[in-house]
Formats: C-alpha cells, structure tokens, sequence
C-alpha cells in the first residue's frame, strides 16, 4: 500500500471565510459539497486542506485524511493492529472508501481511497 497524498482537516463554521483567507495563499476551491469543501495549490494539486462543519455518515470530523492505493489492505492492517476503529470501512456516495482510526494521540484519521 502506498500513501498518494495526505491532508489537514479542520472543523469549521466559517466556510467561505477560510476559502477566502486560504485563497491569499494560493489555494484553489477543488470541492464543495456543502459540508466539506477542499482547496488545492494549483502549482501543487496534493498540497490540500479540507474544511468541514460535520462528516455527513461518520460520528466525528477527523483531524486529518491519508489517501492510500488500497484502502482496504489499510484497514486489514490497522484491524489486525487492534487499532480504534472509529467508522466503519464502507462506500461513500461521493465516490471514496474509507474508514476512520484513533491514532496514538487520539487524533481521528480518515483512511481512503477513490473508487
């Protein structure tokens, strides 16, 4: 399993704010889906930073997502591990499958991939 890109993710209420603030440092709106909204470098497309107000099938916002090739044999490994699985390994309809852990710091990490 290789890591393709991994990225901060901040629990927000000011949405467009953070777009506009980010924007000053040369990011670009990528995605928005109401609830969570991502910006890219357009020199950098990996360089990324999500913005979310809630997780729309998950209980938490995780602090940050790491976007593997396999994103089941993550969850195999992280499992097998005893790790705190915290959501479910599953198909979201907007086009990944993920799943979130509890790292050793209590952070909560959204582990995908895109189908």
């Amino acid at each position: 399993m290789s890591i393709c890109r991994v990225m901060p993710d901040i629990r927000s209420e000011a949405m467009e704010e953070s777009r506009d603030f980010y924007e000053l440092l040369g990011f670009e709106e990528v995605m928005n889906h109401g609830w969570v909204m991502t910006l890219a470098s357009s020199s950098n497309p990996t360089a990324q930073v999500t913005f979310m107000s809630h997780d729309r099938s998950a209980p938490v916002v995780p602090d940050m997502s790491v976007e593997v090739d396999d994103v089941d044999a993550a969850y195999a490994v992280m499992r097998e591990s005893g790790a705190d699985i915290v959501h479910p390994l599953q198909d979201e309809e907007w086009g990944v499958r993920r799943f979130f852990v509890r790292d050793p710091n209590g952070k909560v990490v959204n582990v995908l991939s895109h189908r």
